[in-house]
């Protein structure tokens, strides 16, 4: 727990700063002034939180979302010290833009904006705004178009969307327009601000700072985008299969505001007609894949994401993660074993003093060596986390391993030597994936797996899997799952449990300066953990039809042969000494997919079958982690997590 300065001090600390700046040389007055050292360059809470300047203004958009006639106007929120003005100095922004401040709140306490008489923010969501305002930032929380205070209408990660943040810091950097009223003529210009911007947000709002990013916009520093989209199609689909049983209109009718639900139903249309339940691509989603457009980035990436989020599925960060690196945009990564859960409440002294440092670094400037350190914390254990120096590891290469009949039918072998025959399943859309592990070791008719030989070695997957199968259905349509499994005995956070890995607990820890209306003390958590006989680690899905193109699907024909490889979330694991790998392929993953028309028997043939994993080392790698004698087990049921809970609607 970081430990708090008392008011006496920041007051002293102040105020010798002010007098001793005039003294100094410039570079040691800023430092003296802003409340830093030059020697440990930290940027430090010399400012009052309690006097900061609290103030709204409404910016345009240049958009008329709601088609009424006129520009749509977001609304900014805006909490900033008042001294650095008063002494002729800018500050660096820190944004949040949102479509949950008035529907739902932020972070685990569900926290929303209140306001005073005069309009003005009372409470901020979050610890941002309380940490880094006496630090020298501003904190500006932009609600959406559509949204609490904002003009438009929700159009659920369009242009709108990203435009609601894009022009608010266009206007910070003096290339918009905002007025003091949400109606009004009178015009106010951010005259207090360098125009230094960083963006951070969980869910939704962590996929506004991806969208922001990928337009290229100038000002834009960093982004912090923790469990965020990286394309929409993604979120409702997995190449053609379902991923929920509703789409981006009703996601945009439950955040919007009482004055959007009277004329945004046109927007809403229009989002229904172009995402059709089908599985098939459409313009709606090339509009809403930020990935494509990863070269315009020019802000550095502190990504963090649950590896275990079944929410928004880590095929996001994977894919996005990779479409940076190709294009050099500076980067740092966290990966958790929680599902979809705000680092703040997992790790929380580590994360606040990390993301200060980043910040720190991104948007004032300082040589604080965080841009040197290991690219990637990982958690291993519940609480226990490694560092890479790189993410993935270089000497990480996609190995080939191959699925092979076994001794017992639909459970088969898994190793580097291609295999013929075939294997055999059909789809239950009663069972999980929980229930295909849990009789990994046992044939059952729904679906079939293939083992590695116990493990002499440890065997780490660093990235993201692909699987290839071909195979042949009964029926004019087909669902297809692969699931990649740790067998062994290991205690886990409990990330199928309501709250995906943590504990609320009642304590209290305080990470900021408070005021009556805003207070910096948030409650504690805990891992809750689970003791399981086997852990799901990476998952892929698709629709069999869409086997040639995203484009459209087609019926299947029956008794033909379709080959098609699904795209496994990205992950980093460990597969420790004595355990087994396993791959399992079936149908319909209950309430992780939706099922298909019919209810397929699929015939797996297994020399167009095959698994193209990153492992670190690769085939030499794993050729000596798993030297041993492939026979399946002793057949018996295990233990893991509870099924996977219906599939969260809300990217929240």
């Amino acid at each position: 727990m970081r430990t708090r300065f008392t008011i006496w001090r920041a007051l002293a600390t102040a105020v010798a700063a002010i007098l001793t700046a005039a003294f100094l040389t410039p570079v040691a007055a800023q430092a003296a002034a802003t409340g830093t050292s030059p020697s440990t360059r930290e940027s430090r809470p010399v400012y009052s939180y309690a006097h900061a300047v609290r103030e709204a203004v409404w910016v345009d958009t240049g958009l008329d979302g709601d088609g009424d006639g006129k520009t749509d106007r977001v609304a900014a929120d805006i909490v900033r010290p008042a001294e650095p003005a008063r002494q002729g100095r800018k500050v660096p922004v820190i944004m949040d833009a949102s479509p949950y401040y008035s529907c739902c709140g932020r972070g685990n306490e569900s926290q929303k904006k209140t306001y005073d008489a005069q309009g003005h923010v009372v409470q901020m969501p979050l610890f941002y705004d309380n940490y880094f305002v006496p630090r020298g930032y501003a904190f500006v929380g932009v609600d959406l178009a559509g949204t609490n205070r904002s003009d438009g209408c929700v159009d659920t990660g369009g242009r709108s969307d990203i435009q609601s943040a894009k022009a608010v810091i266009d206007w910070l950097n003096g290339r918009a327009t905002a007025y003091t009223t949400r109606t009004g003529a009178r015009a106010v210009k951010a005259t207090w601000t360098n125009g230094r911007t960083g963006m951070i947000g969980k869910s939704w709002d962590a996929t506004i700072a991806n969208g922001v990013a990928a337009t290229g916009v100038k000002g834009l520093q960093t982004i912090v985008p923790i469990s965020g989209i990286s394309s929409w199609y993604d979120y409702y689909f997995a190449q053609g299969a379902p991923l929920y049983d509703g789409g981006p209109d009703e996601l945009a009718g439950y955040v919007e505001s009482d004055a959007a639900h009277a004329h945004c139903a046109a927007v809403q249309k229009k989002l229904a007609d172009g995402s059709p339940r089908s599985g098939d691509w459409t313009g709606l989603w090339t509009e809403r894949n930020y990935v494509k457009d990863a070269a315009k980035v020019r802000a550095s990436v502190f990504l963090v994401h649950g590896m275990q989020d079944l929410n928004v599925r880590t095929k996001h960060f994977g894919q996005w993660w990779d479409a940076l690196a190709k294009h050099g945009v500076q980067r740092k990564i966290w990966l958790s074993q929680t599902g979809h859960v705000d680092p703040f409440d997992y790790r929380r002294g580590a994360w606040v003093d990390t993301l200060h440092r980043w910040f720190d670094h991104a948007l004032l400037g300082y040589d604080n060596g965080i841009d040197r350190e290991p690219m990637a914390d990982i958690e291993r254990h519940p609480d226990q986390w490694v560092t890479s120096r790189v993410w993935p590891p270089r000497t990480t290469r996609t190995t080939v391993l191959h699925p092979a009949p076994g001794t017992r039918a639909g459970v088969g072998t898994l190793g580097l030597r291609p295999a013929t025959g075939t294997e055999s399943f059909t789809d239950d859309p009663k069972l999980s994936e929980t229930d295909w592990a849990a009789h990994l070791t046992t044939p059952t008719a729904g679906k079939t797996g293939f083992l590695t030989a116990p493990l002499t070695r440890d065997l780490r997957l660093s990235g993201s899997s692909t699987v290839t199968v071909t195979a042949t259905p009964t029926t004019t349509s087909a669902h297809l799952s692969a699931v990649l499994v740790d067998l062994g005995p290991d205690t886990i956070r409990d990330y199928a449990d309501a709250a995906e890995g943590i504990t609320t607990l009642t304590d209290r820890t305080c990470w900021g300066a408070s005021t009556a209306g805003d207070s910096a003390c948030f409650k504690e958590t805990a891992a809750k953990t689970a003791k399981v006989d086997y852990t799901v680690f990476s998952r892929g899905w698709a629709d069999l039809g869409h086997y040639a193109s995203l484009g459209k699907g087609v019926p299947l024909t029956p008794g033909k042969a379709y080959t098609m490889t699904l795209r496994l979330a990205a992950t980093d694991h460990v597969v420790p000494e004595g355990h087994r790998l396993a791959l399992i392929i079936a149908g319909t993953d209950k309430d992780l997919i939706d099922p298909p028309s019919t209810k397929p028997a699929l015939t797996i043939d297994l020399s167009g079958t095959r698994a193209s994993l990153p492992l670190v080392g690769g085939a030499p790698a794993f050729a000596r982690a798993a030297s041993g004698t492939a026979t399946a087990p002793a057949p018996r049921v295990l233990n893991g997590v509870r099924a996977p809970r219906a599939a969260e609607h809300i990217p929240g």
